[in-house]
């Protein structure tokens, strides 16, 4: 494969400083042009990685003990699907609570075995996110699990554990080199905003941005700039709004370009013939779609989208456990 023979000769830490760079390129183009970077990156770059990410998965058992366990998050993703597009739906009622369980559930797949005890565990979780979400903080279920968790979670928080797991596992230097100029591409965008810069937004931008709004509306309130009004045009020209939107460009498409460094590490893209011609093929009709109208793109990929979250849900928990062993270890030393 081309890929493989441009970075089969690159050492561990030659694939850490192509990071690196792959970082810096992302910082640049989301200073410069944020939402058509992050519009770009989603439409093009994302179907890619949620094909051959998924086929990757797939060919791990999803990192988890059972295959047919799958099949839950299979369900989830389609309730959640259905909730998202039918406001009238019941099921838009508990988008939060089933994101909660889902996640929950890949923890408990990850060390149950007994089938009736994985069902009683994720019965119990689902019933307590919704006493939580009722009884305390009703908008914080929703926020936390059906909009960040899929989101901005996803690509900063989950892609910034796997940058340190890497490194703590490898004992690597570079490797804690790239988590620091990571976390540091990240804070720029809060604490320098460079003159100069283009501050206009093409009216197609604004109009396929619609969709992902509410991502930058509620991480505008987390921040503790007040409240974003959608019907003005503030959320293309306010500057802490624009701040916002950098990070959320640097965010997705560093995820993605992180993805695509790593086919010597994780080797992802060793598969077959057939199932690299059915990627490039499903990838290709996917550009299309966002080519014709960004619009119906998303709502057609939505469901891989989220199906590709909800996969990598196991290998996430196993991460963090990784980190809390390796940490453990760096302490015992």
């Amino acid at each position: 494969m081309r890929m493989n023979k441009l970075f089969s000769g690159i050492s561990s830490d030659g694939i850490n400083y192509l990071n690196i760079g792959l970082m810096i390129l992302s910082l640049v183009a989301a200073y410069i042009l944020p939402f058509e970077v992050f519009l770009f990156s989603y439409a093009v770059l994302g179907p890619l990685h949620y094909l051959t990410e998924i086929s990757w998965l797939e060919k791990k058992n999803y990192f988890i003990k059972s295959r047919k366990d799958i099949w839950l998050l299979i369900l989830l993703v389609i309730l959640i699907t259905i909730g998202m597009f039918d406001p009238a739906s019941k099921v838009n009622s508990f988008l939060g609570s089933l994101l909660f369980s889902g996640f929950i559930y890949a923890l408990i797949i990850i060390f149950v075995d007994k089938f009736a005890l994985k069902l009683l565990l994720i019965f119990i979780t689902f019933i307590a996110s919704l006493v939580f979400n009722v009884n305390h903080y009703p908008d914080m279920i929703f926020l936390l699990f059906a909009v960040w968790l899929p989101t901005i979670i996803h690509v900063f928080i989950f892609t910034g554990a796997f940058i340190l797991y890497g490194a703590l596992k490898t004992r690597s230097f570079s490797g804690m080199i790239s988590l620091l100029v990571f976390v540091a591409c990240a804070l720029s965008f809060f604490m320098y905003t460079p003159s100069g810069l283009p501050a206009s937004v093409s009216a197609y931008a604004q109009r396929a941005y619609y969709n992902f709004s509410v991502l930058n509306t509620s991480l505008y309130s987390l921040f503790g700039y007040g409240e974003l009004r959608l019907e003005e045009t503030v959320l293309f020209t306010n500057e802490n709004s624009l701040k916002i939107m950098r990070f959320i460009a640097f965010a997705y498409t560093y995820h993605y370009l992180n993805w695509f460094s790593k086919t010597t590490v994780i080797k992802w893209n060793e598969i077959s013939k057939r199932r690299m011609g059915v990627i490039i093929a499903l990838w290709s009709c996917s550009v299309i779609l966002y080519a014709v109208s960004y619009e119906i793109g998303f709502y057609a990929l939505f469901l891989l989208s989220l199906l590709h979250v909800f996969f990598e849900f196991p290998l996430n928990h196993h991460t963090f456990i990784g980190i809390g062993k390796e940490v453990k270890a760096l302490v015992r030393r």
